[in-house]
């Protein structure tokens, strides 16, 4: 004879599991071992130990019994000797069955939902991704009915309870395979598991308790934030569902091409011409910036693309604006296209020089 083994270890579960713990503790097991799903040998013995079990401990009187006197107290344990009432039996037992049952459906109706996320794009200049600003955008967003503040009835009616599940919101069904007898619990299917219906719908939004709204919204976008960014409106999405918590709002940003300058990471980019006679004699010249212009010194003997750097007047670090990157200055060494007889004869003149 074989030994029955204990329904909790069955469950992989404490003697103290609550009701919800027994139900994810057989979502679980049932989708290991059905045999839809697992082929290996004894699969299908698990799984019917796991419904067994299931039917037992989610039966507050047959739990009772099965703590205090074990199997003798709930007879063979099978689960034909369990609940009644069911509103009828269908088929069942599909691996497609048991996750609709218990991740989709009309069970998932029943559950509060978060609102959608919603997007929106931003166009910033290349100053004000440097500086941070404040800019508004326009969205169209669900939002809870002002005239039922969310309550679906007419104002001054009160919703009823659902007579099909006499207010909880959840009914049972027993459902048979060749493998055994499920027992399922889903949301009502007339009042979708709120446990009441609306008798007079709010004439605004016709009872679902949201209408659509344009909204303005102003975004902060910090200093130093870079071209693609996404920027997150926490709660300033659609409206959720049942009580749920509202989405977010998700906003993309662009920024503009500068004129003159360059982002690379946290530096600005700025290339300057400068004449061959200033290259090789040294000047000093004004050099625009983020900051407004600024003084460099170009020494004698300067190369076409070296590189000057400006400390402190790059793009502030992102979250840590009191620290920026640096400006650097690339020089490009600009060849005259025409001459003057006069301009022609002095630089033979220096050509002649350099040689000898």
């Amino acid at each position: 004879m074989t030994t029955k083994r204990d329904y909790y270890d069955i469950l992989d579960i404490g003697r103290d599991a609550s009701e919800e713990d027994i139900r994810k503790a057989f979502r679980k097991k049932a989708l290991d071992y059905h045999p839809d799903r697992n082929k290996s040998p004894g699969a299908s013995e698990q799984f019917k130990e796991v419904n067994e079990a299931y039917q037992v401990l989610t039966d507050p009187e047959r739990r009772r019994r099965y703590d205090r006197f074990g199997h003798a107290g709930v007879g063979n344990g099978s689960a034909a000797g369990g609940r009644q009432g069911f509103e009828g039996f269908d088929g069942f037992g599909g691996f497609g069955d048991i996750f609709d049952a218990f991740f989709g459906g009309a069970a998932a109706g029943a559950r509060s939902r978060q609102g959608r996320d919603l997007g929106a794009a931003l166009t910033i200049t290349f100053e004000e991704a440097a500086f941070g600003t404040a800019k508004e955008v326009e969205i169209t967003r669900t939002e809870r009915c002002t005239r039922c503040e969310g309550n679906g009835s007419e104002p001054g009616h009160d919703k009823q309870t659902c007579s099909n599940c006499r207010g909880s919101g959840r009914v049972r069904r027993a459902q048979r395979s060749v493998f055994g007898q499920f027992v399922t619990e889903a949301a009502c299917n007339v009042c979708g598991g709120a446990g009441t219906v609306i008798t007079d719908p709010c004439r605004q939004c016709k009872g679902n308790g949201h209408q659509r709204a344009k909204r303005k919204l102003q975004v902060t976008v910090p200093a130093g934030v870079p071209n693609g960014s996404r920027l997150s409106l926490q709660g300033q999405g659609d409206a959720g569902v049942r009580g749920g918590p509202p989405g977010d709002l998700y906003v993309d940003v662009r920024v503009t091409p500068h004129e003159v300058f360059v982002r690379q990471e946290n530096d600005v980019v700025y290339a300057m011409k400068v004449s061959f006679p200033e290259a090789a004699l040294g000047v000093e010249l004004e050099v625009p910036t983020l900051d407004g212009p600024a003084k460099l010194k170009i020494p004698p003997g300067t190369q076409p693309n070296a590189v000057f750097r400006l400390k402190g007047h790059g793009m502030p670090h992102l979250g840590r604006p009191s620290r920026r990157g640096d400006q650097l200055v690339t020089v490009d060494v600009a060849t005259p296209e025409r001459l003057s007889k006069r301009q022609k004869q002095l630089l033979e003149e220096l050509q002649q020089e350099l040689h000898k």
